[in-house]
């Protein structure tokens, strides 16, 4: 006898309706590892892909913070 199949773990889209990528392509790092192009942090780059849109709407605000900081 088999043991039952686990269901699978959910995987996140790098596209999500809900919640787009802020990616404009101009990938630029600064001294601050904050893309010059999106101001996502290069770590929150890094989890985009397996985040869910609860997290990605939280690095998108921060990259907004961000962006707002930089820009005044």
């Amino acid at each position: 006898m088999t043991a039952p199949a686990k269901p699978a773990k959910p995987l996140y889209s790098n596209v999500s309706p809900a919640v787009p990528s802020p990616c404009i392509s101009t990938c630029r790092l600064d001294e601050q590892k904050v893309c010059l192009g999106c101001f996502r942090h290069v770590e929150d780059i890094r989890e985009w892909r397996s985040a869910d849109d609860q997290r990605r709407r939280v690095i998108c605000e921060q990259a907004r913070q961000r962006q707002d900081h930089i820009q005044l």
